[in-house]
C-alpha cells in the first residue's frame, strides 16, 4: 500500500518507517529539508508543518495514498515549533485532507494521558487533535503510548542516567504508577494499525503488559544495566520538587519541565488487553527492556554523563579558585615577582595579573553555564590558554618542571581531560526534522 508517513525521522517514526519498508510498502516521507535521499520505494517530500496548517497545503502530497500515519510530536517547544501547530492545527488539516482524499485509514500517535483529565499543554493539544480526527468520516486508529523506551531514545537514556546513580531524591518516593512500553512493539502496532481492515475509529493504549513504579523501572535498568546493589531513594519535599526538577534537567540535558512533572504525579497507565489484541501477543515487559548485548554500552555512558558532569564541575572549580587566589590570597608581591621573570612590570605587570584572574574567574563561570552547544569553543579557548602559559613558564621559569607539588606537571593530565571534553562533550548530530522530538 501507498503510506503517507509524518515524522519519519523521529524516535518512534524512524522505527515504523524501517518495518513498513521491509513490509514492502511505498512510503511517502514529509521532510522540513530538501535533498534527503530516499530508499527503493520512499519519496521523501518538503513540507515544514508551520506551512501546512490548511487541508489544501496537504492535499497534492495525499495524491495515490492508501494510509496516513502521522508521528510527529514534540516534548518540549522550540524552533518555533509549537504543541498548537505540530500537535494540533496541522494534523487536524492533515485529517480534514485525508477525508476529503478519501484514504482508506489515518493512524494518529497521540500520548497516554491526552483524555478528559488533560491538563498540561502537550497533552491538550494531542486530545484535540484526537476529538477531531474521530469526527470525520475516515476509518481511523489513534494510539496512546505510554512512556516509551528504546536504546537511542531521550528519555530512555534519562532513566538510565539515573538508575546508574547509588542515591535517588525523586518526587514523591518514586511511588508514581507507569506502564512503560518497549518502541519496538509501539512501532509494530503502528504498522500493524496501518495495515488492518475495519472501520470506525479505534482508540488502543499502548501500554507494557503490567505497571511498576516510577523508582520501580528505575531499580529494575539499574538491575539490568548490571550494578550490583541497588540505590537508595529517598522522597524529595514537595517545595523543592520544581526547582530540582529543574536543576536535573540542566545536569541531564532532557527537558523536564513542570509538564513533566506534573504527567509523571498523575500516573501513567491503562488496561494493556486491546493492545495485546492488537499485537497479537503480549508486549514486551520492563525486565526485558534492556538487551544483554547492549548492556555494556547502555551502562558505560550512563555513567560516563556523570563522570563528564563531574569532570566538567572540577575544572571549573579549578579555574574559579586559580582567579580567587590570584586576587590576593596568594601574596600580591610574590606574584609581581614572578611576572617580572617574565618581563611584566610596574603598571603592565599589575594589568596582567589582575586581567589574568579576571579571565580564569569568567572561564570557571563559564564551564558551569555555558550551553552545550557553545562548550566545544570554551574546550578549545582553555587547552589554547594552558598551552601559552605552559610554554611561557617554561621558558621563564622552567624550575616549575621539577617543583615536588608539580605546578606545570599538573597541566599535562588537565589538557588530556579538555582533550576528552573537546571530543565528547558536544551536542548529538540534529535530526533532519526539528519537530520529531522523541515520546
Amino acid at each position: 500500500m501507498n503510506v503517507l508517513l509524518i515524522g519519519s525521522s523521529g524516535f518512534i517514526g524512524a522505527s515504523v518507517m524501517a518495518r513498513l519498508i521491509a513490509r514492502g510498502h511505498r512510503l511517502r516521507c514529509t521532510t522540513r529539508e530538501d535533498g534527503h535521499a530516499g530508499a527503493e520505494g520512499v519519496e521523501f517530500v518538503q513540507l515544514d508543518l508551520k506551512e501546512a496548517l490548511t487541508h489544501e497545503a496537504w492535499q497534492r502530497h495525499l495524491d495515490g495514498i492508501d494510509v496516513v500515519i502521522n508521528c510527529a510530536g514534540l516534548f518540549e517547544e522550540r524552533d518555533g515549533q509549537t504543541f498548537s501547530i505540530v500537535h494540533e492545527r496541522a494534523p487536524k488539516a492533515l485529517f480534514e485532507a485525508s477525508a476529503r482524499a478519501r484514504v482508506r485509514r489515518v493512524v494518529q500517535l497521540s500520548a497516554l494521558g491526552a483524555d478528559d483529565q488533560a491538563v498540561s499543554a502537550f497533552h491538550l493539544s494531542k486530545r484535540a487533535a484526537d476529538a477531531h480526527l474521530a469526527a470525520l468520516p475516515v476509518a481511523s486508529h489513534i494510539l496512546y503510548p505510554s512512556l516509551v523506551y528504546g536504546q537511542a531514545g531521550d528519555s530512555a537514556a534519562l532513566f538510565r542516567r539515573l538508575a546508574a546513580l547509588p542515591f535517588l531524591m525523586l518526587p514523591g518516593g518514586g511511588r508514581q504508577q507507569v506502564q512503560p512500553v518497549h518502541l519496538d512493539d509501539v512501532a509494530d502496532a503502528v504498522v500493524l494499525a496501518a495495515e488492518a481492515d475495519t472501520g470506525g475509529c479505534r482508540r488502543v493504549a499502548l501500554v507494557g503488559p503490567h505497571a511498576v513504579t516510577f523508582a520501580g523501572l528505575l531499580a529494575q535498568l539499574r538491575h539490568d544495566l548490571g550494578f550490583r546493589r541497588p540505590a537508595m531513594v529517598a522522597a524529595l519535599p514537595m517545595w523543592l520538587e520544581r526547582p530540582v526538577v529543574a536543576l536535573g534537567a540542566r545536569l541531564t540535558g532532557f527537558p523536564v519541565g513542570a509538564d513533566a512533572l506534573s504527567m509523571l504525579e498523575r500516573g501513567n497507565t491503562a488496561d494493556p488487553a486491546p493492545f495485546i489484541a492488537l499485537l497479537g501477543r503480549s508486549p514486551r515487559p520492563v525486565e526485558h527492556f534492556v538487551r544483554p548485548a547492549e548492556r555494556t554500552a547502555d551502562r558505560t555512558l550512563a555513567l560516563l554523563h556523570w563522570l563528564l558532569l563531574l569532570l566538567r564541575l572540577s575544572i571549573a572549580a579549578l579555574w574559579i579558585w586559580t582567579g580567587v587566589v590570584s586576587l590576593g590570597l596568594y601574596p600580591i608581591t610574590a606574584s609581581l615577582a614572578l611576572l617580572a621573570r617574565v618581563g611584566a612590570e610596574g603598571l603592565f605587570a599589575y594589568m596582567l595579573l589582575y586581567g589574568a584572574a579576571a579571565s580564569d574567574l569568567a572561564l570557571g563561570v563559564l564551564t558551569l553555564a555555558l550551553p552545550l552547544a557553545m562548550r566545544r569553543s570554551l574546550w578549545a579557548t582553555q587547552i589554547a590558554l594552558i598551552v601559552f602559559y605552559s610554554v611561557v613558564i617554561t621558558v621563564a621559569l622552567p624550575e616549575f618542571w621539577l617543583h615536588p607539588f608539580g605546578p606545570l606537571s599538573k597541566n599535562v593530565p588537565l589538557l588530556a581531560s579538555l582533550l576528552l571534553l573537546l571530543f565528547i562533550d558536544t551536542p548529538a548530530p540534529r535530526r533532519p526534522a526539528s519537530w520529531t522530538t522523541p515520546h
